[in-house]
């Protein structure tokens, strides 16, 4: 196992394993390495780890089915793992087995289709992606937004995001609330009740339950906080 890093600084105190670096496992560990978070990826393949070895925390050769490979990434202290092994479905099972194993809280393992989906979640994945159809930035985003219960790039730099009408807002308006004047966000509909409405009223108090949709700087978004 040969293990290759560049030291960096855990700037929003987040650490997720990204174990294979196939095309979506790359783009995960890239956005998530770009929001500030402390990446530890995993490969078989010397010429990825030694690819992405300067850009991330740490990057391990080895393979991601071998329980002391996995163990030396300190599974416990990890808010999070993203299971993408690109060829072998077997691996991509034993890794996300193992992964649960070691009590990483949230582990996400990519799936080709609805069977592969079905089979993760039994052994133990808290959820499946698709990257064909979900983008690994977005997935990424997602694991990270606290605040967030979906988030949409729209460009490089804005993103589209969902959220719950978060208790301090309920009963309030928008216009009460000075959203956009206090975080420089926009709110563009609410889903409340199975309905999309994009044409609230200013004055209108928000509702429990409410997912209000926003727009937003990423920069702005991946700093939000509806308690300040």
């Amino acid at each position: 196992m040969n293990v290759y890093g560049k030291g960096s600084k855990i700037i929003m105190n987040k650490q997720f394993a990204v174990l294979g670096l196939g095309s979506f496992g790359w783009s995960v560990a890239m956005t998530l390495t770009n929001m500030g978070c402390d990446v530890l990826v995993v490969d078989d393949s010397y010429e990825k780890i030694q690819e992405i070895s300067e850009n991330v925390s740490y990057a391990i050769k080895a393979d991601v089915t071998d329980p002391e490979a996995l163990e030396a990434l300190g599974g416990r202290n990890l808010d999070g793992a993203i299971v993408a092994v690109s060829e072998n479905f077997e691996a991509s099972v034993m890794a996300t087995m193992l992964c649960k194993e070691m009590g990483i809280p949230k582990v996400v393992a990519k799936a080709k289709d609805d069977l592969q989906g079905t089979i993760l979640e039994k052994v133990g994945a808290d959820s499946v992606v698709y990257p064909e159809i979900e983008m690994g930035s977005r997935v990424a985003k997602n694991l990270v937004a606290r605040e967030f219960t979906d988030w949409i790039a729209l460009s490089n730099d804005y993103s589209m995001v969902e959220t719950v009408v978060p208790e301090k807002w309920i009963g309030k308006s928008l216009a009460e609330l000075k959203i956009r004047e206090r975080f420089g966000i926009n709110v563009v509909g609410m889903i409340f009740g199975g309905e999309v409405d994009v044409t609230l009223d200013p004055l209108k108090p928000l509702p429990r339950g409410g997912i209000l949709i926003m727009i937003g700087a990423d920069k702005i978004l991946e700093k939000f906080d509806s308690t300040k």
